[in-house]
Parts: C-alpha cells; sequence; structure tokens
C-alpha cells in the first residue's frame, strides 16, 4: 500500500495548504466573477450606503501591474515571478515543522493570493481589482492575502523571537551582555 502512505503524507504535508488556498482562491475568483458581470469597467462604483462612499467603495478596475496597482504593464513579468513563488512554496512547504502554524499559516495566505491573481493573468490578460478604501490604491482578495500573509509571517518572527529569548535560563547572560573588555578584578 505505498499509495496509501504517500497520499498519507501528501495529506498531512499539504493539508492546511490545500484548505487555505481553496477558501481563498474560490473567494477571490468569485468576487472577481461578480464584479466583472455587475460593474462596469473603469466606471462602476457601488456602496450599500452612500455615507460609505467616500471611505469604503466596491469599484472595477483593471490591473496589469502588481499588487495595489504598483508597475502597470508588467503582467508577463509579474506571472513568472507568481509562478516561481509559487514553485518555492511548494517545495518549502513540506519541510516547514507542523509546529511552526505562523509561517505554514503565512505560506499559505501567500500562495493563495499569487494563485488568484495567476488565475487572472492567465485567463483575462490582467487582474480584476475593485476594493476601494479612502485614497489607498485598489486591491483584490488575492491582495489581502498576500499582505496578510507577510503580516502573519512577521508577527510569527517577532513571537518566535521572544519565546526564544523566554527559553533561556535566568542566569544565562546573552551575548551581547558580556563585557568585552576582560578587566583583572583587584
Amino acid at each position: 500500500m505505498p499509495e496509501e502512505d504517500f497520499l498519507k503524507r501528501f495529506w498531512k504535508n499539504y493539508s492546511l495548504l490545500i484548505i487555505v488556498a481553496a477558501i481563498i482562491i474560490s473567494l477571490d475568483q468569485y468576487t472577481k466573477y461578480l464584479i466583472r458581470q455587475n460593474l462596469p469597467l473603469w466606471t462602476g462604483v457601488w456602496a450599500p450606503w452612500d455615507w460609505m462612499l467616500p471611505y469604503v467603495r466596491i469599484v472595477h478596475v483593471s490591473n496589469s501591474g502588481v499588487a495595489f496597482g504598483m508597475l502597470q504593464g508588467l503582467g508577463n513579468v509579474f506571472s513568472i515571478v507568481a509562478i516561481l513563488v509559487i514553485a518555492i512554496i511548494l517545495f518549502y512547504f513540506p519541510r516547514v515543522p507542523q509546529s511552526d502554524w505562523s509561517l505554514r499559516l503565512a505560506m499559505s495566505l501567500q500562495l493563495s493570493g499569487a494563485l488568484g491573481n495567476l488565475i487572472d493573468r492567465l485567463t483575462i490578460g490582467h487582474v480584476t481589482d475593485f476594493i476601494s478604501v479612502g485614497n489607498f490604491p485598489v486591491f483584490n482578495i488575492a491582495d489581502a492575502s498576500i499582505t496578510i500573509g507577510v503580516v502573519v509571517l512577521i508577527i510569527g518572527v517577532w513571537v518566535t523571537e521572544i519565546e526564544e529569548k523566554k527559553k533561556k535560563l535566568p542566569g544565562e547572560k546573552e551575548e551581547s551582555d558580556l563585557d568585552p573588555t576582560p578587566e583583572s578584578k583587584i
């Protein structure tokens, strides 16, 4: 039953990645579909209440650059970059310990966002952006997933460093705490 062992290992290694990616990509693609079907490109604006329009609104924007509309016109370059990022995440993900939940979640969110926008680039030639908040550049769920993944990664590294410092024995000194100039005690 080597196939069963392979499937069990595969599911154990990739289950979080698969579940997060399925949810994020489905939500991303469905919302983009709704926007493309219901709001005219560049002119459509929607908010549930008029008072929200200056703060939060749904718009329909075509983005041939990267997240938040930067570097327009380089979509093909970013398709290649996205494929490389996806391959790297798929390669390293099973090597990350199960206990390092923050890194695993961060990688899952980043892969989901990269795939969500790559699907747009490969199928319609650009990315559909639609969430507009204040004067911030328009973005989509895939962009938000990548950004949240980076935030989770930073917080995870920070929490890990704090935990490692707490694990040190109380009497143990940090290297930086040691006096660099030995002086004879008289």
